[in-house]
């Protein structure tokens, strides 16, 4: 009997969801306690244990670090039985941890994959990134707009005004101008204090989340990991890389980036067809956290494919020991 090697995205989804559910349930017993580091190693092991159980021979693309910074699930480790097709594997064991350390709503464990080349090798630099939800044409706001410019010409296309446009900007020093820019266009801002993928995520349920916009700098390799949300669930979003010295102009050619001035869209960060999970660690907007119950654990997963566009919320219950 031979091996499937073509990236059989319905086949896998589940799995996927299982390794993004250990990674919340390992991180869970650490909430609220004050340790980052801790939270996100045991977020760490328990999605390296699941990601070698899979049929694929995959390799990590947008992981924890260069491989001397981070012991496990560095970028260009490879995971997986070695068997099935090859994949690029995108995650974040654990995305928030100090909203995890401090008990702090939207932490999430967040990972996605794809065949082998589909991903942007994204360099652990800033990026600076502008997206929007469905159903708009393409284009209606770009990187090129000032942030006011943006605010107006998606109110237009929304057919509204600027005060019911809502966007979601991390709450960092660097955003000031760009925040009062803002606020003079009379829009709400949602200001969070991490997590920038959800940010991202949460712009493409506007009618849920009511958050129209997200823009800002932030983490290049989170800006691929929210483009491959996207791509399961519709949007548009845009990224440049940013570079505050030659080391990090160096990490980029070293991951085969020769245009250091280009604006890469959804598309250009996630080429093909992906999968998506993501497991509520903290109670967040997108899917609730880690509930406690007389001898178990549950969890709620978000799992994604962009290739159906299907979007499925899954509950585990699991006992605890």
């Amino acid at each position: 009997m031979t091996t499937p090697t073509d990236f059989n995205d319905r086949m896998l989804s589940l799995g996927l969801a299982r390794v993004s559910e250990a990674a919340a349930m390992a991180s869970a017993r650490l909430i609220g306690h004050g340790d980052e580091k801790a939270a996100d190693q045991a977020a760490v092991n328990a999605m390296r244990d699941q990601l070698n159980k899979l049929d694929i021979q995959g390799v990590v693309v947008i992981g924890e670090g260069e491989r001397d910074e981070a012991p496990m699930l560095y970028i260009g480790e490879e995971v997986g039985n070695g068997q099935g097709p090859a994949v690029d594997i995108a995650l974040d064991p654990l995305e928030g941890t100090t909203l995890t350390a401090k008990d702090m709503p939207n932490a999430l464990t967040v990972i996605a994959m794809g065949p082998r080349g589909s991903m942007l090798h994204a360099p652990d630099v800033y990026m600076d990134k502008l997206a929007i939800g469905p159903g708009y044409r393409e284009g209606v706001v770009t990187m090129d707009m000032t942030p006011s410019e943006r605010v107006s010409a998606l109110a237009a296309a929304k057919g509204c005004s600027t005060g019911n446009i809502t966007v979601c900007v991390l709450e960092r020093p660097r955003h000031e101008t760009m925040i009062d820019q803002l606020r003079a266009t009379g829009c709400a801002i949602r200001l969070i204090t991490d997590g920038d993928v959800a940010g991202v995520i949460h712009c493409a349920e506007a009618d849920i989340t009511g958050i129209d916009m997200y823009m800002g700098e932030g983490g290049a390799p989170e800006g691929v990991l929210a483009a491959a949300a996207l791509k399961c669930m519709g949007g548009q979003m845009y990224g440049k890389l940013l570079f505050r010295n030659d080391d990090e102009r160096g990490r980029a050619q070293k991951a085969g980036i020769t245009n250091l001035d280009r604006v890469y869209t959804r598309d250009d960060m996630v080429t093909q067809d992906v999968i998506f999970a993501a497991t509520g660690v903290t109670d967040g907007s997108i899917v609730p956290g880690i509930k406690r119950e007389v001898g178990y654990l549950t969890a709620e997963t978000l799992l994604m494919r962009s290739k159906t566009g299907s979007v499925r919320r899954m509950s585990y219950r699991n006992p605890t020991r």
